[in-house]
This record gives C-alpha cells, sequence and structure tokens, in this order.
C-alpha cells in the first residue's frame, strides 16, 4: 500500500533577524527591492516571512527611498517597463 506524501512548506524566517549585519536603510535599494512586487506594491510579511518588528521599518524604508527616487512607485515609473505607443 502506497502512502501518499504530505507537502510541508519550508519554514519562513526573517531575514533581517537571522543576518544582523544585513542592511535594512533606504540606502540600499537592491535588498529593498526583494520586497517589492514588478508592480510596485509591497510584499505581505505573511508571504515573504519577515517578524512584524522588520516589516514596520522596512515599509518606513522602502516609503523613503521612493521619496528619495531610490526606488520607483509604479510599474509606469520603472525603466524596466517599455510605454506602449500607439
Amino acid at each position: 500500500m502506497a502512502y501518499k506524501r504530505r507537502f510541508t512548506p519550508r519554514r519562513k524566517f526573517c531575514r533581517f533577524c537571522e543576518n544582523k549585519e544585513l542592511p535594512l536603510d533606504y540606502k540600499h535599494p537592491e535588498i529593498l527591492k526583494d520586497f517589492i512586487t514588478d508592480r510596485g506594491k509591497i510584499i505581505a510579511r505573511r508571504i515573504t516571512g519577515t517578524c512584524a518588528k522588520h516589516q514596520r521599518v522596512l515599509t518606513r524604508e522602502i516609503k523613503k527611498s521612493r521619496q528619495m527616487a531610490l526606488l520607483y512607485y509604479t510599474a509606469t515609473h520603472s525603466s524596466e517597463v517599455k510605454k506602449r505607443t500607439i
């Protein structure tokens, strides 16, 4: 008799709690881009696995980085998205 194995998802962890040297500030957009969708939305902590404390800081720093024009607000502001000409 063959038993079916149940899918067990990998345990999520906070990247910033595990690595204390990882900078979490607006001056590092390459790190902040991991927590933003291609449309420019901030990804929820239940998906990324970030703890509540670091998710609050992360959101604040993403917004600061957008204000300083280091990150884009929406996909239309991104340089990767080509504008359609009709």
